[in-house]
């Protein structure tokens, strides 16, 4: 089994907040699959079901942002899972809005929801992260985290959710850049290309290269930089 966890706030109030796009997403995932209904069970909403022939429990924990880990904790201490066994999708302010991109552990960067995960589940766990944008004040982000997306912003926002939904089997494995490929297509995006090796001349190892690289250059010996540096190192006459 395996725990998809979205984060948000509960209530009609936070529903279209920026930072419940965890909700949304995870919501997707519900209407798209065959999942039971919503019920709850630790401190959180939760929904089971099949993607791709694994055993998903979808959650929304109801602990507010600040303790999203005290029932993703609950839930993965119950069925005696690991931290790699948990899928968190959340806000992202760092990221431009529209933009995802998948990771497995590290560091919170300041959010809330994962600080509250990382102490109840370990840090070992997948996140995919879901950009805002950032409102480029650090005076401005509590409004906007917590303000409710714009009209302009359900041109991207829809397809994203849509792309989640219809690619969540991706979100179960190892190999995130198909999932990333599927997102960013969604958005509008261009699909990343694998990074080309730097090709290194035939017969030479990279030692060699280095060592050949280090050589130093030789010096003209005749015209008027010749003469330039023979007066430079010249010795003076006394």
């Amino acid at each position: 089994m395996l725990i998809i966890a979205g984060l948000g706030n509960p209530g009609a109030k936070y529903s279209e907040n920026r930072h419940n796009i965890g909700f949304m997403a995870v919501d997707a995932i519900h209407r798209r699959h065959r999942f039971s209904p919503w019920s709850k069970k630790f401190k959180a909403e939760i929904a089971e079901g099949e993607i791709g022939g694994e055993k998903v429990l979808l959650m929304k924990p109801q602990t507010f942002m600040n303790l999203s880990g005290e029932a993703v904790g609950e839930a993965m201490r119950f069925y005696k899972l690991k931290p790699a066994d948990i899928v968190a999708i959340h806000d992202e302010l760092d990221l431009p809005a529209g933009k995802a991109r998948m990771k497995t552990g590290g560091g919170h960067g300041g959010h809330n929801g994962l600080k509250s995960l990382d102490a109840h589940c370990g840090k070992d766990y997948r996140r995919l992260r879901l950009g805002i944008g950032h409102p480029g004040d650090k005076e401005r982000v509590h409004g906007h985290v917590l303000g409710d997306f714009a009209k302009v912003d359900r041109t991207w926002l829809d397809p994203l959710l849509d792309a989640i939904a219809d690619n969540a089997d991706l979100l179960l494995q190892p190999d995130e850049s198909k999932l990333m490929n599927k997102l960013a297509l969604a958005t509008g995006g261009k699909e990343e290309p694998a990074k080309a090796k730097p090709e290194k001349p035939a017969g030479q190892s990279h030692i060699r290269q280095a060592r050949n690289n280090a050589q130093p250059k030789k010096l003209p010996e005749t015209g008027p930089m010749a003469e330039m540096l023979k007066r430079m190192f010249s010795k003076k006459d006394d």
